[in-house]
């Protein structure tokens, strides 16, 4: 079965709402935040977790994600970028060894690159999956927390990589400590679909390099599901920016 047959069949059965955003309109106070838009997830034959040849879903992620980044530094709009950075020799289970320090893989893709040198952007590394959880320090405090006080914002648009696996599990933690009352004046965080993206890994493919057949990570039905349960959860999808 083919999958967009998958895809369809999912949409059919479990649809999703996905509207358009138009930032000065909608938002308040918006800020963005890019997840993991690294060259070790995001460059072709970058790492073992890079895309192996090019792939349209990732190029439109981060060609819309420095549209975006230019609008808002454009504007003076706070942006947040999370670094996939691991110390060399640990691993991060249950994946093989990605984006260690010093490799190249844990820095931004080129297209992004200036956003090291951006007066509008904080940069944080983080070791697990979950960006939320890596951005608290020694100390207890929690980067993102922070930065969302300090501007007083009201709207997060959230883009990155991979949509189903760091960007979920950022969103869906940054609801619940919404909820919890952790930022008060946060209202509403919302997806850009076609910001997002997530590897590609058929079962045959799977089978074929001598991996078990539940390493199979199909892109399209992956990025849907991820997409779905972000928004079960409380996520406001957008399929358009302006």
């Amino acid at each position: 079965m083919k999958q967009q047959d998958i895809t369809n069949a999912l949409a059919d059965q479990m649809p999703l709402e996905i509207g358009q955003l138009d930032l000065e309109q909608d938002c308040e106070r918006v800020g963005l935040i890019i997840v993991d838009e690294v060259n070790g997830f995001a460059s072709v034959g970058a790492g073992n977790l890079a895309p192996p040849v090019p792939n349209e879903q990732v190029s439109v992620m981060v060609s819309e994600t420095d549209r975006l980044a230019k609008l808002f530094t454009g504007q003076g709009w706070p942006m947040l970028a999370f670094l996939d950075t691991h110390e060399p020799g640990k691993p991060e289970p249950p994946y093989p060894p990605h984006c260690e320090q010093g490799t190249g893989e844990e820095e931004l893709v080129p297209e992004l690159k200036w956003l090291e040198t951006d007066p509008n952007t904080l940069l944080v590394r983080k070791d697990c999956i979950n960006g939320f959880i890596g951005a608290f320090d020694r100390s207890g405090k929690n980067a993102v927390v922070d930065w969302v006080r300090q501007h007083n914002l009201t709207d997060i648009l959230v883009v990155g990589i991979c949509t189903d696996i760091c960007v979920m599990d950022f969103v869906l933690t940054s609801l619940s400590a919404r909820n919890h009352d952790m930022m008060p004046g946060l209202k509403e965080i919302h997806v850009y679909d076609k910001g997002c993206s997530t590897y590609d890994l058929p079962k045959d493919v799977a089978i074929g390099a001598g991996l078990p057949e539940v390493a199979a990570h199909p892109q399209d039905i992956t990025h849907y599901m991820g997409l779905y349960f972000m928004a079960s959860r409380g996520a406001n999808l957008v399929g358009a920016v302006r």
